[in-house]
């Protein structure tokens, strides 16, 4: 009696399984794309008057162009030249190719620079410490070669990475032909970049926190004490926020600077090239980042509330913890009003793929949408299989009949 018994729960509870698996075998439509184009400001081109011929305003968040005047323009950048070789150095000490506790050895090349520097001598050893801080402060020509050929092995080699590295970035109107901007070689006249190449490898370095160790200094000294320091971005000193970047000066490149800046969480990089004058330069980036930060705000893209655990039927596990696909903050005008809406079901069927979306996050402002962007599974939540989804309904069985 017992085993006729048994028989016939076992069979209930296969014939109800198949049933269950039958029932929930449907397939969802998947949601639209992750993370729409997002709100882009409008680009101006006269908004503000400066007296640079060619310039740019670029939030270093997003990359999102906010005023430009003659942005791809070709010309020579002088010393702003050194933000793509600060940034191989940066990037070859990430990677540990080389390190911050290593000295510097300057070679004859080196030394023979002229221009800006610190009198390095041949044979002369630095550390990298002091060769960056040369370099970011002083513009020190010497320096940048000998850290060039510390990266490289020699400076034209060095060159081929910064051409390269600028290919990558999609940086189409520059072309490097050495590691400083000096315009005293034969091949000089080849040394070209524009505004809006520079604010991309400005953000990029940007994105290098070591390098605002540098960049934020005034004044300083190396050799212990003996030589000082005093930073060529007057903006450090006189203008709130600054976070770098780096001045340029040749006669035929003119007064150049890439500034950079960050106010309540947003960060704008002007550059201006081919200025008249180093007070041109200043005033030029100034009236650019004061129009930034009057008139621009970053918007985080969380939701106003944590996502909800959601149930998954059939899964391995029972509840599943969506998150955003991205979360990378939304450049808008200051004072916008927004309004952020999520769009999730009440359950979830496995099984489900990690970085399947199920949802969407969608941001708007005075009914514009600004992005949509994809909310996911952080995980993959596998189906039950026929021997799990049994033992789990005689688990619950035994459990409602005790």
């Amino acid at each position: 009696m017992v085993k006729r018994i048994c028989a016939m729960l076992l069979a209930f509870v296969l014939g109800s399984a198949w049933l269950c698996l039958r029932a929930v075998r449907k397939e969802k439509d998947s949601l639209a794309a992750a993370l729409l184009a997002a709100f882009l400001p409008h680009t101006a081109a006269v908004e503000v008057e400066i007296p640079a011929p060619s310039a740019v305003l670029m939030d270093a968040a997003t990359g999102t162009v906010l005023i430009e005047k003659n942005a791809h323009e070709r010309l020579a950048p002088a010393s702003v030249t050194k933000i793509m070789t600060l940034l191989l150095v940066m990037e070859a000490l990430n990677e540990g190719r080389i390190t911050m506790v290593g000295m510097v050895t300057t070679s004859e090349a080196a030394a023979a620079k002229g221009g800006s520097q610190v009198y390095l001598e041949v044979g002369e050893q630095m550390s990298m410490d002091e060769m960056l801080k040369s370099v970011v402060v002083s513009s020190a020509n010497d320096c940048a070669t000998a850290l060039a050929e510390h990266v490289a092995g020699s400076e034209a080699a060095f060159v081929e990475r910064m051409n390269a590295r600028a290919a990558e970035l999609g940086m189409q109107d520059t072309h490097f032909v050495n590691c400083t901007g000096l315009d005293d070689a034969p091949d000089a006249a080849e040394h070209l970049t524009s505004a809006y190449d520079i604010a991309v490898m400005s953000r990029e370095l940007l994105k290098h926190d070591r390098i605002r160790n540098y960049t934020t200094i005034w004044m300083d000294t190396v050799r212990n004490g003996q030589f000082g320091l005093s930073n060529t971005n007057k903006l450090v000193r006189f203008y709130k926020g600054t976070t770098g970047l780096k001045t340029g000066y040749t006669s035929s490149a003119g007064h150049c600077l890439s500034a950079s800046a960050e106010r309540d969480g947003l960060e704008l990089i002007a550059v201006v090239l081919h200025c008249a004058s180093s007070a041109d330069r200043f005033t030029s980036a100034r009236a650019l980042l004061d129009h930034g930060f009057a008139n621009y705000a970053l918007v985080q893209t969380e939701p106003d509330e944590a996502l909800p655990p959601l149930r998954v039927r059939l899964g391995t596990q029972t509840a599943l913890t969506p998150v955003l696909q991205d979360s990378a903050p939304l450049l808008t005008k200051k004072g916008a009003q927004i309004e952020k809406t999520v769009e999730l079901p009440e359950e979830l069927d496995a099984p489900l793929q990690s970085g399947q979306q199920l949802g969407t996050l969608t941001i708007t402002s005075d009914g514009q949408t600004l992005a949509q962007i994809a909310i996911i599974a952080p995980e993959a939540v596998p189906r039950l299989s026929w021997w799990q989804l049994t033992m789990r309904l005689l688990q619950r069985l035994c459990m409602a009949g005790e």
